[in-house]
C-alpha cells in the first residue's frame, strides 16, 4: 500500500494489480509491448522460463533504434516480467505467472492479436497450461486438490518476512486470545490438568478444577517457596504441593519451580508472547520420539555414499545425540525420574552389504537411550531382503507403517510423544502413524523432488516409469498437510529468494494433467513453517587452530589417500605439485550436486589449475560398483573430462569415505594446506558439507542456490558462487589464490569469519534446544485446536484412499526376482 494525500495526511492507496500494469503499458507503449510479446509468441507453443522473458527483453531495447523500448524495459511491464517466474505460449495467447514477493502470486493473460488483457484465476491459469500437454479439453470435471477453505479460519502472517517464523506468530496469537477473558486462558488449564506420562500425572491434580483456584494455589505456592533455600530440592516439599494441587514436572528445586510459577502468573495476569513461548517450552511434554528415515542404508558406518544414503543419515545421528542431551537436561531440571527413548525407524535390509542394516535393533553410539529401529519391506510375497531405489519404495509404506506401530509401542510400552517424518516416504508414514496415535509431527523434507527435477509436474508422464512422480507429489502434499510443524533449514527451502521460488512454494499450485490439478496446495505463510538450522557434529569438526585436538595419527593415511602415486581402486589420477593449495569438494555423485561440473570449471582455467590442486571426494569411481543410473551417468561424465582435459596430474579422485573422523582431519589438513572448500551444486536444500568445512576453518565457495546462500555472507565469512556461471565462479577462486598467496591475512580473515558464523548460528545445541520448545507449543497448539483440525485430516484420508492408493499400485512392486525400473536400466552400460 502507499500513501499519499492532500495537507501533509496519510492517505492509503491500492497498489495497481498486474492485469492494470499490463494494460497501463499496452496503452504507453503500444508498439513497443506488441513487438515484445510477438517475438514470444513467434517461439511457438511452449513454456518460457525466466532468463527467456527478459532476454527477449534485452534483445528488443537492443534492436530499438529510437529508445522507446527503453521505458518499457524500466517501467511497470520490466516489474512485471523481471517477477515472472514462468510464461505459457498459446498463439495468439502469452499467460505468465508473476511473483511480485515470496509467496504471493498473480496471473495474467495477454492475447497478442486483440491487445486484450485478462486476470487469471490459479485454477484458470493451471488449466491453461495444461493444454500445452493435452490440447484444449471440454472436461470441466478435473479433480482439484484445495486446502485453502479448511485453513481459512487459522490465523497466518502477511508478511513475507515473516515466513519461517511460525512458532513466534502462533505465541502473539495465543496470548492475544488469552488476553480477552479469562474463559479463553480455560484451555491451558485443562491442558496442564490432562498432563500424563504412562499413566503418572503431572503439573496439576484434581484439587485445582478453575482459574480462580489455580490463581489462589499459585499465590500460596510461592510464597511458601519465598522462605526456602534456592536449592530446596522438591522432594521437600512435594507433600505441601499436592495438598496445594501440584504435581511434579515444575521443576527439581524451589528455584526452578518458583520461576516456572512465575511465569504461568505471568501468563494468567497478562500474557505476552515471550513469556508463553518460555512456558510452553518447560512443560514436560516430550519423553518417546520416533524419528522416521525409510530409505537407502541407514546405519552408523560404512554406508555413506552407498545408494540413496548421505548426508540426511548423518544429519539424524547428530541430531538424536544433541537431542537425547538436551531431553536428558529437560528432565532432570523438570523434577522429574524419566527415562527418554529415541527411536530412528528405518528400513531392515537383510542383504546389508556388510553394513549393519539387518539388525532389527541398534544402539546409536554416543547415547544411552536411543536406538535405530529396523523394520523390513514386506509384500504377499515376503520379505524383500535387496535395496531399491527411493523412488521405487512406494507400494510398501503403507504395511511398513502398520509394522512400525506395532514395533514402536511393543519397544517404547505405549505410544510416542513426537513423531518426526525425514524426507518423502519418512514424512508419509510419520502422517500414517501421527494420525493413528493422535501424536505430534513434525516434518523435515530435507529434499522436494519436485526443485530438482524442472517440469517433473506438467511433464510427468515423462518421468512416471523411472521416477513415480506422481506418487511422490502426493505423499509430500498429504504430509506438508497433516504435520503439526515443519522444520525447514533456511528461509529458501520454503520461499526462496526474491526472483527464485522455494522448494514448499513450488507445491502451492501446481498441475499434472489428467491427474488432478493443485489449487491450494500448501501455504508458506502458515504459522506451521520455522526454520531450524542444524550445525555439525563439534567432537569430529573443529577448527583447524585447535592444534591439541587434531588427530595427527591419521596424517599419514590422509596423506597416502592424496598423494600416493600408486593407483589403487579407491583413487584416480595423482597430484604432481604437492605443495600447491587444495581445492575439495565432497558430496554424492549425481547430477545436481554438480561435481562433474566443477571439474569442468577446473579443466577449463589454465591460471586456477596453476595456482591449486583439485581433491574431489565422491561416490565411486567405477561403474560396474554403482547401482544408482545417475551416479553411472556422473561417474562416465567424470572419467571423459579428467581425458578431455588431461587432468591425471592435477586432480585427485577419491571414492566416498565413509571414515567421519578422518574426514573432519582431511578437512583440516587442506586448511593446513590454505586450500578452499567447493560446493557447486545447482541447488542445495541445506549444506550440510559447508557447515562441516567452515566448522574446520576451511575458506568456503558454495552454491548460490539454495541454504549455502544463508549460510555464507558474501565476501565475508565465504563465497557464493553459482553453478550457472562457472568462469565467473573460477575467476573468483583465482582471485582469492592469487590475494591469498600476497597476503595469507586475506585467507585467515575468511577462515576466522567462517567460524565465528558458525558458533553464532549453527550448532545443534542450539538446534535441539528449539526443538524442544517446538514440540511444546505445536503439542498445545494441536490440543486446543482439535477440532479445527479434524476437517482437513478427514479430507487428507479421503484423497490418501480414493488417490494415492490407486496411484500406488500403479507403481511396479520391486521383488528380489524382479528389479525396478530403475535396476533395470543400471544394466545397460553402454557401448
Amino acid at each position: 500500500m502507499a500513501r499519499g494525500g492532500y495537507g501533509g495526511e496519510p492517505k492509503l492507496e491500492r497498489l495497481p494489480s498486474m492485469r492494470e500494469r499490463v494494460e497501463d503499458t499496452l496503452s504507453a507503449h503500444r508498439n513497443e509491448l506488441v513487438s515484445l510479446l510477438s517475438r514470444y509468441v513467434a517461439q511457438g507453443k511452449g513454456m518460457l522460463q525466466p532468463h527467456h522473458l527478459i532476454d527477449e527483453l534485452e534483445n528488443v531495447t537492443r534492436d530499438d533504434d529510437k529508445g522507446k523500448c527503453t521505458s518499457l524495459r524500466d517501467g511497470p511491464f520490466g516489474e512485471v516480467l523481471r517477477s515472472a517466474q514462468e510464461a505459457i505460449v498459446m498463439p495468439p495467447f502469452v499467460a505468465i505467472a508473476v511473483r511480485p514477493r515470496p509467496g504471493v502470486w498473480e496471473y495474467v493473460r495477454v492475447n497478442v492479436y486483440e491487445l486484450s488483457v485478462e486476470q487469471l484465476t490459479i485454477p484458470e491459469y493451471l488449466r491453461f497450461k495444461e493444454q500445452l500437454v493435452d490440447g484444449l479439453s471440454d472436461d470441466t470435471y478435473t479433480l482439484e486438490l484445495d486446502f485453502e477453505p479448511f485453513n481459512s479460519t487459522f490465523p497466518r502472517p502477511s508478511r513475507s518476512s515473516s515466513i519461517g517464523n511460525g512458532v513466534q506468530f502462533l505465541n502473539r496469537h495465543l496470548s492475544s486470545v488469552m488476553f480477552r477473558n479469562k474463559e479463553s486462558l480455560e484451555p491451558l488449564l485443562d491442558f496442564l490438568r490432562v498432563h500424563k506420562h504412562h499413566g503418572y500425572v503431572m503439573m496439576l491434580n484434581d484439587r485445582i478444577r478453575s482459574i480462580s483456584r489455580l490463581e489462589s494455589a499459585l499465590a500460596k505456592a510461592e510464597d511458601h517457596l519465598s522462605k526456602l533455600p534456592p536449592d530446596t530440592p522438591y522432594s521437600d516439599f512435594e507433600y505441601v504441593f499436592q495438598g496445594m494441587g501440584f504435581e511434579r514436572g515444575w521443576g527439581d528445586t524451589a528455584k526452578r519451580v518458583l520461576e516456572m510459577m512465575h511465569l504461568l502468573s505471568d501468563i494468567l495476569q497478562a500474557p505476552d508472547p515471550s513469556t508463553l513461548e518460555t512456558f510452553l517450552g518447560r512443560i514436560p511434554m516430550v519423553f518417546n520420539v520416533v524419528i522416521l528415515s525409510i530409505h537407502g542404508y541407514f546405519g552408523q558406518a560404512n554406508v555413506l555414499g552407498l545408494p540413496d544414503t548421505g548426508g540426511q543419515v548423518v544429519y539424524i545421528l547428530d541430531q538424536v545425540r544433541a537431542l537425547e542431551s538436551e531431553m536428558l537436561l529437560r528432565i532432570e531440571q523438570q523434577g522429574l525420574d524419566v527415562t527418554p527413548r529415541i527411536l530412528i525407524v528405518t528400513r531392515l535390509i537383510p542383504d546389508a552389504k556388510g553394513t549393519s542394516c539387518n539388525q532389527r535393533l541398534e544402539k546409536v553410539s554416543g547415547t544411552e537411550y536411543t536406538h535405530i529401529l529396523r523394520v523390513p519391506f514386506r509384500s504377499e510375497k515376503g520379505i524383500l531382503n535387496k535395496w531399491i531405489s527411493r523412488f521405487d519404495v512406494w507400494p510398501y509404506l503403507e504395511t511398513f507403517a502398520k509394522d512400525a506401530a506395532s514395533e514402536i509401542v511393543s519397544e517404547l510400552q505405549g505410544h510416542p510423544d513426537l513423531i518426526i517424518g525425514n524426507y518423502s516416504d519418512g514424512n508419509l508414514v510419520a502422517s500414517l502413524l501421527a494420525y493413528k496415535m493422535g501424536v505430534t509431527q513434525c516434518n523435515i523434507a530435507h529434499a522436494l523432488e519436485r526443485t530438482k527435477y524442472p517440469e517433473s509436474d506438467i511433464y510427468w508422464r515423462k518421468f512416471e516409469d523411472k521416477y513415480h512422480f506422481s506418487s511422490q507429489f502426493t505423499a509430500d502434499l498429504m504430509a506438508m498437510n497433516n504435520a503439526d510443524f515443519i522444520i525447514t533449514s533456511t528461509y529458501q527451502e520454503i520461499a526462496g529468494t526474491k526472483t527464485t521460488v522455494g522448494q514448499y512454494e513450488s507445491h502451492s499450485a501446481f498441475t499434472m494433467p489428467g491427474l488432478y490439478r493443485v489449487v491450494h496446495g500448501i501455504d508458506v505463510f502458515d504459522p506451521k513453517f520455522n526454520i531450524v538450522s542444524p550445525g555439525a557434529d563439534m567432537s569430529i569438526y573443529f577448527s583447524y587452530s585447535e592444534q591439541a585436538r587434531r588427530l595427527t595419527a591419521l596424517h599419514g593415511s590422509i596423506e597416502k589417500l592424496l598423494f600416493d602415486h600408486e593407483q589403487c581402486a579407491e583413487c584416480i589420477g595423482m597430484l604432481d605439485d604437492s605443495s600447491k593449495p587444495i581445492i575439495f569438494s565432497m558430496a554424492r555423485l549425481d547430477r545436481v550436486k554438480n561435481i562433474t561440473g566443477l571439474v569442468e570449471l577446473y579443466g577449463k582455467n589454465k591460471e586456477l589449475r596453476e595456482k591449486a590442486n583439485l581433491v574431489l571426494v565422491a561416490g565411486y569411481n567405477d561403474v560396474k560398483k554403482s547401482n544408482d543410473r545417475e551416479e553411472i551417468a556422473e561417474i562416465e561424465k567424470m572419467h571423459n573430462l579428467i581425458q578431455k582435459y588431461k587432468l591425471r596430474g592435477q586432480l585427485r579422485w577419491i571414492s566416498a569415505q565413509t571414515n567421519r573422523a578422518q574426514n573432519g582431519e582431511l578437512y583440516r589438513y587442506i586448511a593446513d594446506k590454505r586450500g578452499i572448500f567447493v560446493q557447486p551444486a545447482f541447488y542445495e536444500a541445506f549444506g550440510l558439507t559447508v557447515v562441516e568445512a567452515m566448522t574446520c576453518g576451511l575458506p568456503t565457495f558454495a552454491t548460490v542456490h539454495g541454504g549455502p546462500a544463508e549460510i555464507i555472507e558474501d565476501g565475508v565469512s565465504g563465497f557464493h558462487i553459482d553453478p550457472y556461471h562457472p568462469d565467473q565462479a573460477a575467476a573468483l577462486m583465482v582471485d582469492f589464490f592469487r590475494k591469498s598467496k600476497e597476503n595469507e591475512r586475506c585467507w585467515v580473515n575468511v577462515s576466522e569469519a567462517g567460524l565465528r558464523r558458525i558458533k553464532e548460528r549453527y550448532t545443534w545445541k542450539i538446534y535441539s534446544e528449539r526443538l524442544m520448545t517446538l514440540a511444546g507449543v505445536y503439542g498445545f497448539w494441536k490440543y486446543v485446536s482439535k477440532l479445527e483440525r479434524r476437517e482437513t485430516r478427514r479430507y487428507l484420508e479421503m484423497f490418501y484412499i480414493l488417490k494415492f492408493r490407486d496411484l500406488v499400485k500403479s507403481v511396479p512392486l520391486v521383488t528380489d526376482d524382479h528389479p525396478s525400473t530403475t535396476e533395470a536400466t543400471l544394466t545397460f552400460r553402454g557401448p
